[in-house]
């Protein structure tokens, strides 16, 4: 359990979660991708539609635990794993669109999101572990 808490920057893995769940607001949003992604995966995006309560908490769940995943990794000087993770994560991705048939566009713009989370965690740790937020 130490390895899971040691050496953890909780103030990196804080702002890192909050900033890469507001980013897949903008990112699914009417201003960026959200209605070619929505068109890719055959949904409607309603103006005044309802969120899915159980998908955006899944996805706030595993955007802290994936945080926590790249404080851990970065505290112990393991860069190549973050980059395994996010190929791996990016591929699940793309594999799971490709099963349910989704366009391509629509993969395209999940698996970056993905990459793009992994690039506001990382700089969030680097920020707050070399910078203002030493442990």
């Amino acid at each position: 359990m130490n390895e899971l808490m040691n050496n953890v920057s909780w103030l990196a893995v804080l702002v890192g979660f909050i900033l890469s769940y507001l980013l897949g607001w903008l990112w699914y949003s009417p201003k960026l991708f959200g209605p070619t992604w929505a068109q890719g995966v055959a949904i409607s995006m309603a103006e005044g539609s309802e969120l899915p309560k159980a998908a955006m908490i899944t996805q706030a769940l595993a955007t802290l635990g994936l945080s926590w995943v790249f404080a851990i990794t970065v505290s112990n000087g393991a860069f190549a794993t973050i980059a395994l993770i996010m190929t791996t994560l990016m591929l699940f991705i793309i594999s799971n669109g490709k099963y349910a048939q989704k366009s391509n566009a629509a993969v395209s713009i999940e698996a970056s999101y993905i990459a793009a989370m992994g690039v506001v965690m990382l700089v969030c740790q680097l920020i707050f572990i070399d910078g203002l937020g030493k442990r």
